[in-house]
């Protein structure tokens, strides 16, 4: 006689089998995009003449690299693209875990055509990272945004004062340069940090107090790029943990350096 249980548990190991790998695709999709953004950052360094400001970096609070804008226009335009964001709490100490956005804008006037670009968001204050509270950030508005400088001249230009909170930056067919981007949306990309992560609904404060599950290695690699960039130590492990130091002393596991990055407001954005 059949066994009638037999369609139904086939049914249920092709529906895990299913959901398994998904899950390991949505991995592999962000492992990809932290690995496009890592290249970015090799890449854009090695622009003597055009990349960005020694002495901006050196400054910056939070960077953002956001590879593959892409902005398409037809008297209206815009442009939508994925990266990854990281932060400190002070100026040299290391930058937290990678945390997922994304970048929405539009803009007016007559226009036609598309193009691809990396985007570079260098933020100089505290108050341009905090502002991402709720999960976005409106660019011009929630904070403000300036085309950036760029090579020796640029250097000269940011040595005295920043005049706004984030700079930002394109390349565009081996073009490197300031763009403006007034008006953008910066948004927390839950699902994606949901699958590096491999925990769902982790927030943005989470990942970047370092209380999120290790990330892969790729995200360790793109800290070491964001470093050797900025001019700053590389965390021992890409997740911290909290750790009870011994009598008189640091923890073992700890260099003296490396101090993890405070909780900044991010939550995801409201959906």
């Amino acid at each position: 006689m059949p066994n009638r249980n037999m369609p139904i548990t086939a049914l249920a190991v092709a529906l895990l089998t299913a959901a398994v790998v998904n899950i390991a695709q949505a991995g592999a999709r962000e492992e990809g995009r932290l690995l496009t953004a890592t290249e970015v950052l090799e890449e854009v360094r090695a622009m003597p003449d055009v990349r960005l400001p020694d002495t901006l970096l050196a400054h910056a609070y939070g960077i953002a690299v956001i590879p593959d804008v892409t902005k398409v226009a037809f008297i209206f335009g815009g442009r939508h693209g994925n990266g990854v964001l990281s932060v400190r709490d002070k100026l040299n100490a290391p930058w937290s875990n990678p945390v997922f956005i994304s970048l929405t804008g539009g803009s007016w006037g007559f226009q036609a055509g598309a193009q691809s670009s990396d985007i570079i968001l260098v933020f100089t204050t505290k108050t341009g990272i905090e502002g991402i509270a709720g999960g976005k950030l409106t660019l011009g508005a929630d904070a403000s945004v300036a085309t950036g400088p760029v090579g020796r001249q640029g250097s000269a230009a940011t040595d005295m004062n920043f005049n706004a909170e984030i700079y930002s930056y394109a390349r565009t067919r081996g073009l490197f340069g300031g763009v403006a981007l007034d008006g953008s949306v910066i948004s927390i990309d839950r699902s994606a940090n949901a699958s590096l992560y491999h925990k769902s609904g982790v927030g943005a404060s989470e990942i970047i107090s370092g209380q999120a599950p290790a990330p892969p290695a790729t995200a360790q690699r793109f800290l070491e790029r964001l470093a050797q960039a900025t001019g700053t130590s590389v965390r021992t492990s890409p997740a911290p943990q909290a750790d009870v130091p011994p009598a008189g002393g640091q923890p073992s596991n700890v260099a003296p350096t490396a101090e993890p990055a405070r909780t900044y407001p991010l939550e995801d954005q409201k959906k």
